[in-house]
């Protein structure tokens, strides 16, 4: 393998110059005002986040609209990226069985020790 030849000082100031940039864009970036925002905990499992791992805590848009970015942070919520994968699978796939976010909920099969609470309560009439 041939060893790469050393930048000269334009090509570096380029290269610097294109990574100032790209640091600027990012701190403006709906991830970084969401982390400014939410404690560092992911919303789903409540896995805590600091240093390093803090890169493994991601904005998950709730509607799934990732140009709807208001400056409230209403539309996000951070979830570490296992949670993060999983919601979008759920998502991904509605419709397919038994447990998509498109499926309506059906009465369960299993006894309920509550079922009948509300009829063994006094009304307030």
């Amino acid at each position: 393998m041939k060893p790469k030849k050393p930048m000269d000082e334009s090509e570096r100031k380029r290269v610097l110059d294109g990574l100032h940039r790209e640091t600027a864009r990012r701190l403006t970036g709906y991830r970084e005002r969401a982390l400014k925002l939410y404690p560092h905990i992911c919303a789903s499992c409540g896995r805590a986040f600091a240093g390093q791992r803090l890169k493994q805590l991601t904005v998950h848009h709730k509607d799934h609209n990732h140009d709807y970015n208001p400056p409230d942070g209403s539309n996000w919520e951070l979830l570490c990226i296992y949670c993060h994968d999983n919601e979008h699978e759920k998502n991904g796939m509605a419709g397919y069985g038994g447990d998509g976010a498109l499926d309506k909920p059906t009465a369960s099969t299993l006894f309920n020790p509550f079922g009948a609470l509300d009829g063994l309560l006094p009304s307030d009439n």
